[in-house]
């Protein structure tokens, strides 16, 4: 097993090491990261549709109050508006949605589903707490969620959602007098719920990995070539000269050419040696000639 074998067998285990580890980390950074860009996606659309709601509240709702009076208009409720907002967004986000989810809502569309209402109940059982984020399984792929409870913090909301007598006459003539009644100050009734596909970040994350990895075993393999080469020059090729001559010295030719020698490494200090060695053995040998004739 000569030197080259045993060092490029060393190189080996220790790139296989090297790329493991760096795999890993690496991996683990970038899924991450993906799923961080995710979530910022999420928080900034959750931020979008509470800027909408407040706008409708604030600025909208005042104008038509008085129309209000005589048709129910949908365009005044904060839900209607942010969900056209995002409706709008789909267009060019189809896989984009976001949804206030409640248990008894006045609009039968928002009548959260079986997953969504999980995530109402876990409100509710943990009240206290803004936020919940998870991720689920959907047909077009995973996607994560970021949910934030609906409580009824503002008394005037009961005008419309106590009971079908105290209610607007033109929001019964819209929705009916079955859903959307009997909410309490304080009562979580519902959630909002943005879902953003992860589908796409966690694709161009893998992309970037499989990149770095294969930049990686480019590096490796050029460094690999480069520690051959140099061992080859610096190493192999002076002792495997060094072995030829002791070789012919061994068999009684003390008239070989000394050893090139230069720079100062130990190889270089070695080769000196060697022909040190060498000197000194053919005087030895000459003096005994001499010594005998």
């Amino acid at each position: 097993m000569g030197i080259r074998f045993k060092f490029n067998l060393a190189l080996i285990i220790t790139t296989l090491v090297g790329l493991g580890i760096s795999a890993m980390v690496s991996q683990k950074f970038l899924q991450d990261n993906a799923r961080a860009e995710v979530l910022e996606m999420a928080r900034l659309m959750m931020e979008s549709a509470v800027a909408v709601r407040s706008y409708t509240v604030n600025e909208i709702r005042p104008l038509l109050k008085v129309q209000q009076r005589r048709d129910f208009i949908s365009q005044t409720v904060p839900a209607y508006a942010a969900d056209r907002y995002i409706k709008e967004l789909q267009k060019s986000h189809e896989d984009y949605s976001y949804k206030e989810a409640a248990l008894n809502p006045t609009n039968p569309a928002h009548r959260a589903t079986e997953w969504e209402a999980d995530i109402v109940a876990w409100f509710r059982n943990h009240v206290g707490e803004e936020e919940l984020i998870g991720e689920r399984d959907t047909p077009t792929g995973q996607q994560l969620y970021l949910s934030r409870p609906i409580t009824i913090k503002n008394p005037d909301c009961l005008l419309c959602h106590n009971t079908p007598a105290e209610a607007p006459a033109t929001m019964i003539e819209t929705y009916g007098s079955n859903n959307g009644f009997g909410w309490k100050v304080n009562e979580i009734v519902g959630a909002q719920i943005v879902s953003v596909p992860m589908s796409l970040p966690l694709e161009r994350a893998e992309e970037t990995f499989y990149v770095v990895m294969g930049a990686l075993v480019g590096v490796f393999a050029l460094i690999a070539v480069i520690l051959n080469l140099l061992l080859h020059f610096i190493v192999i090729k002076p002792v495997r000269t060094m072995s030829s001559t002791t070789d012919k010295i061994s068999m009684g030719s003390l008239e070989v050419e000394e050893l090139e020698v230069s720079g100062n490494d130990e190889i270089s200090s070695l080769g000196r040696s060697f022909n040190r060695m060498h000197r000194s053995l053919t005087n030895a040998v000459k003096m005994l000639d001499e010594t005998n004739l």
